[in-house]
């Protein structure tokens, strides 16, 4: 049973290429280009003097671009606001163009080569050099300057992105102004979010220019801010009519005796998450270590294809867990195609991943549907073994390549780290933001693997399931606190 949700969408990102459309797209609806520009400078003068209110001077850095524009506008506003201004430009005033000239030739302040800045205490940059559409390295003066600001301590306001991050992949372009604070306009980029990008924008806002929402709708690709907007309308409800099959059962493969713990980690989290009923698979020399750590979690023994062959054919047994310190290549590997030959649902991790390291062809021969059922979660070490030529591509951000190993997989991966990135093969994406960095500890993947497998198992399609187990995991290690253990995740492990 599933419920419409209750929000009407999640946070869309807008790539760099996207926002110029819409800006494109606004004025050629009529809307005046220069007003935006107007109400975009601003907003960056207003947010100067709010987080600001001691400087004793402002000094705008101004680029070439629509983001110098904006700084020019920014100038203005703050000289008629009775506050202190220098304004340096990167380039000649002279080869401005559109609305960025006519800013600079509207702002009444003198503006200087920016090869003439000194900073001096007291002052409060705000950098217009380049906004979130740089995709280049920054030429060398700039790379100077941000080294000489950042050596003499001053706070940084940034105007759209901090110059020198990559607004589409985060990545740095050289060196990057590391920013107190940053204002953008209409939504969040995935520079924003991405990191090292998210690390230099310090506090971020968003304002409103005044861009009709339907324009920015209609450029927004499907990538999104991972929250509970995305799988609303899938989320499982109870009902009285419940039993634990109708919950979902799930099954997770333990390793040998000396290596059981992280397939225990993934079964309790699984159970904890809401599947109706776990089954720990075991190998007969690992039963009595299992049996004596678990209690509500089933065990069974499972050593063969022959054994599995009995145990797959049951049709309840929907959804399957393969991977956290299984250590058999050869068997996991074998394992996940009966899986797959079985039509059933497969979450693979750990060493379940690294049994295909090469043959991601053969992931997708076996799992490869319209309605995928089968979720990846590799780490960047994984990431780069599994999927060789598109984590080797320069060319490619983290979603890029997230996405790129979907299509290849014909599943959904998972891209771990502090900013996971969840792809789908059709296309769709979520960046998780609010994980915290207690997350690197030991056993914390194999928690994320079980309650991906519950909601799996719960009935929610593949890309929404990972997405609401990254959310539910991260939530758990908020609520956990800063001494957490794979452990106390599981005991934090709340519905969302």
């Amino acid at each position: 049973m599933t419920r419409p949700s209750t929000q009407l969408h999640p946070e869309i990102l807008l790539p760099p290429d996207a926002m110029a459309r819409v800006d494109a797209a606004a004025a050629n609806s009529g809307i005046d280009s220069f007003g935006l520009m107007l109400r975009a400078g601003e907003a960056v003068a207003a947010a100067a003097l709010r987080h600001f209110p001691g400087a004793l001077r402002f000094v705008i850095l101004c680029g070439p671009g629509n983001n110098g524009g904006d700084g020019y506008v920014a100038a203005s506003a703050l000289a008629r606001a009775g506050a202190e201004v220098c304004v340096y430009s990167l380039v000649e005033t002279a080869a401005l163009k559109g609305d960025a000239a006519r800013a600079q030739a509207a702002c009444k302040l003198p503006v200087m080569a920016i090869e003439r800045f000194e900073p001096k205490a007291g002052e409060v940059i705000i950098d217009a050099l380049f906004g979130a559409g740089l995709a280049r390295e920054l030429p060398a003066t700039v790379q100077a300057l941000i080294r000489t600001i950042g050596e003499a301590g001053l706070p940084v306001l940034a105007v759209d992105l901090p110059s020198g991050i990559d607004g589409a992949t985060g990545e740095s372009r050289g060196e990057a102004f590391e920013a107190s604070h940053t204002v953008t306009f209409m939504t969040r980029k995935p520079g924003h979010v991405l990191l090292p990008g998210r690390l230099h924008c310090g506090s971020l806002e968003v304002f409103d220019i005044g861009i009709p929402r339907r324009i920015v709708g209609a450029e927004a690709r499907s990538l999104w801010i991972n929250g509970p907007a995305i799988w609303a309308g899938h989320a499982r409800h109870s009902s009285a009519h419940d039993h634990k099959y109708r919950r979902g059962h799930v099954t997770v493969f333990s390793g040998p005796q000396t290596a059981t713990g992280a397939g225990r980690l993934s079964a309790e989290a699984a159970l904890r998450a809401g599947a109706g009923l776990v089954t720990l698979a075991s190998p007969s020399e690992a039963l009595s270590t299992n049996a004596a750590h678990l209690t509500a979690v089933m065990l069974s023994a499972i050593d063969d294809a022959g054994d599995f062959s009995e145990w797959v054919a049951d049709t309840r047994r929907t959804t399957f867990v393969l991977g956290p310190g299984f250590g058999d290549r050869q068997r996991a590997r074998a394992f996940a195609e009966m899986i797959g030959e079985a039509g059933r649902k497969l979450v693979l991790d750990a060493d379940g991943i690294t049994a295909f390291v090469g043959a991601a062809e053969r992931l997708n021969a076996i799992f490869g549907s319209d309605e995928p059922r089968l979720v990846v979660t590799p780490h960047e070490g994984e990431f780069s073994r599994l999927f060789p030529e598109i984590a080797a591509d320069r060319s490619l951000g983290k979603v890029e390549k997230a996405l790129a190993a979907a299509r290849a997989l014909g599943g959904i991966v998972i891209y771990k780290g502090a900013d996971t990135v969840i792809a789908a093969p059709d296309g769709r994406a979520a960046l998780e933001e609010k994980a915290p960095a207690t997350l690197a500890t030991a056993g914390s993947g194999d928690v994320l693997a079980g309650i991906i497998g519950a909601r799996l198992a719960n009935g929610m399609p593949a890309f929404e399931a990972a997405c609401a187990a990254v959310y539910q995991h991260g939530q758990a290690a908020l609520r956990a606190g800063r001494t957490l253990t794979a452990e106390d995740l599981i005991i934090h492990i709340q519905p969302d």
